[in-house]
């Protein structure tokens, strides 16, 4: 069984998709933790109603970023982890801490990359009004949300939709694909080679893997 460490600082309801499809067989994985910089994040609930260890490390008892990612990497590897899954974690990582786990560290955007890095992706959608929206799985790299994209997922742009209307029907679709990529990354069938993403060993294009039929979600 592999193990997955996830990183959240919020509601974490991509970790919840994740606990499912860990309980349900879905993914043939183990996750052995979860970490927050929020003491009240409602993720670290989640975890513990599932009887998944918890840790929570406060950024103001560390001098500078590198120092609270060195602390953050020292308890993430006290439990082996195989795969590190960033779930709605709100900082910015530290060079170090990517080096050190490169080609096992991923992250879900909400924007169809490398459209609209960083925050407000929503509401930028709407301001440029654009007609489709999107999430991105990606490998992180230093590059802020600009790692090799992995698989996408895409929605329409109603005319009559809200920030909050994006948000929830685009959750939908993260929770669909994120379980995916971390079962590809379980079967060894996804890899970073020379900062390219490759899914059975074939290079996976800009906007990452197509989407599999719903036969074939299972």
């Amino acid at each position: 069984m592999k193990r997955i460490v996830v990183l959240i600082s919020g509601s974490g309801s991509n970790l919840q998709a994740i606990i499912d499809a860990c309980q349900l067989g879905r993914l043939k994985a183990e996750i052995v933790a979860v970490f927050s910089n929020k003491a009240e994040a409602f993720g670290l609930q989640r975890a513990r109603q599932a009887d998944i260890p918890t840790e929570y490390l406060a950024v103001g008892e560390y001098i500078g970023r590198e120092a609270f990612d060195q602390a953050l990497m020292d308890k993430i590897d006290n439990y082996r982890p195989d795969i590190i899954v960033l779930a709605g974690y709100m900082r910015i990582l530290s060079a170090s801490f990517v080096a050190h786990y490169l080609g096992r560290l991923v992250n879900i955007h909400p924007s169809l990359l490398p459209k609209y890095p960083g925050l407000h992706t929503h509401r930028r959608v709407l301001e440029n009004k654009d007609r489709q929206h999107g999430a991105s799985v990606h490998f992180v790299t230093e590059q802020l949300d600009g790692g090799p994209v992995i698989l996408q997922a895409a929605i329409p742009v109603l005319s009559t939709d809200s920030e909050q209307d994006l948000a929830k029907r685009l959750l939908i679709e993260e929770h669909r694909i994120y379980p995916m990529v971390i079962q590809w990354l379980i079967e060894g069938r996804l890899t970073l080679i020379n900062h390219q993403a490759c899914l059975d060993g074939h290079p996976l294009p800009q906007s990452g893997a197509s989407l599999p039929s719903p036969s074939l979600l299972g």
